[in-house]
């Protein structure tokens, strides 16, 4: 993945093709499965929900304005997904299950809710690890694992330069890279990608 002049919301918007959405998708489908295998469908069924949130997001996502607020991307994302498994359950009225299901996605809608921060917690710490791992070919071996060592094991700056025969400051350089890659990808998708 070479650096651009776009975050990653920023090169989607531009439209429904080429690198940027095939990133997007490798990063959201799984995430979105995830979230959607909470809520009681069969496989089939929940492939379906997917699909269609991510064809609402193709469709929407050239209206998306980040207000500025945290978590903005997020919560679209979330109300979007809220949104299609709710049409998913009001078309199975009659199953014994629907009533619950319905309760637990507005649970997932209400901001404060324990589901909800739960959902923002997991998006965050699921979209840096993936944007982490696409960005790794773009660094040599030594940065990288300075990075790795001083920011995600929590190692300590001069153990991490012994341990790599690299100079503090080359560490804390490293680190800086890295760090500053991951914060202009994840731009308006996640609010703070300083943690892993």
């Amino acid at each position: 993945m070479s650096t651009t002049s776009q975050s990653l919301l920023g090169q989607i918007q531009g439209g429904p093709e080429g690198i940027a959405w095939q990133r997007w998708h490798a990063i959201y489908e799984p995430l979105i499965h995830g979230w959607l295998a909470r809520h009681r469908l069969i496989a089939a069924d929940r492939d379906d929900v997917v699909q269609n949130v991510l064809a609402v997001v193709v469709r929407r996502i050239p209206e998306f304005h980040h207000n500025g607020r945290v978590g903005a991307f997020r919560n679209w994302l979330k109300t979007i997904s809220v949104n299609c498994l709710r049409d998913y359950w009001k078309a199975q009225r009659n199953h014994p299950q629907t009533g619950a299901a319905l309760g637990m996605l507005d649970e997932w809608a209400d901001e404060k809710s324990t589901l909800s921060k739960a959902w923002d917690l997991e998006h965050d710490r699921h979209l840096v690890q993936k944007l982490l791992a696409l960005l790794e070919p773009e660094f040599s071996p030594e940065t990288w694992s300075a990075f790795l060592k001083l920011v995600v094991e929590g190692t300590p700056a001069a153990e991490v330069a012994e341990s790599l025969r690299m100079s503090v400051n080359a560490v804390y350089i490293a680190k800086s890279r890295v760090l500053a890659r991951l914060r202009h990808e994840a731009a308006g998708l996640v609010d703070d990608p300083h943690t892993p």
